[in-house]
């Protein structure tokens, strides 16, 4: 069964940001978007480049209201060091989640049982905590945060314009569809 649409189950994380530990929950999802992409681990060699890549654009998320959170099942001591260490991974602003239990990991079904490790997966969630878009990835396959935010504005447009859909491509000021009887066979 998809998790698209699902409500965020409850959790609650201890994480790392901007030189302090914090603990991090369910709740903290509510009330504004929320993207939390999982990643496999610390000290790698893929991960970094991705939470580099979030980090160059992560003003462009806030200032849509979006928050962003990294996570893997490294403890956020990890994420501390990781983040002193990594000249990548130190431009990292937002929030980096340690699901040492892996509860996170397995309610967003990206947990590898045998690894121990999550797979690559972003999740859109809006303000009511509900899962609007899920992208997973093998392990190999780095993600384009560029795309990530595109995804974002895709669903808070479709949520602010019932009745719309984004097609494919589909860029913020872009013409967006009305599905109707008229459209049908004319696209």
């Amino acid at each position: 069964m998809s998790l698209i649409n699902s409500t965020v189950k409850p959790f609650k994380v201890n994480a790392y940001q901007q030189g302090k530990f914090i603990e991090v929950t369910d709740q903290d999802l509510l009330g504004r978007w929320s993207v939390i992409v999982f990643y496999p681990g610390d000290f790698t060699f893929v991960c970094p480049t991705e939470l580099e890549d979030l980090a160059d654009i992560y003003d462009q998320f806030q200032a849509i209201g979006c928050e962003v959170y990294g996570a893997s099942t490294d403890s956020h001591f990890a994420h501390k060091a990781w983040h002193e260490t990594s000249e990548a991974v130190g431009k990292v602003q937002y929030a980096l989640l340690a699901d040492m239990t892996q509860e996170l990991s397995r309610n967003f079904e990206v947990l590898i049982e045998e690894d121990g490790q999550a797979l690559r997966g972003s999740f859109v969630i809006d303000p009511e905590g509900k899962i609007r878009t899920i992208e997973v990835n093998d392990g190999g396959i780095g993600r384009n945060a560029s795309e990530l935010l595109r995804r974002v504005k895709a669903a808070q447009y479709i949520t602010a314009h019932p009745g719309e859909v984004c097609p494919a491509k589909w860029e913020e000021g872009a013409q967006t569809l009305t599905p109707s009887l008229e459209l049908v066979g004319k696209i």
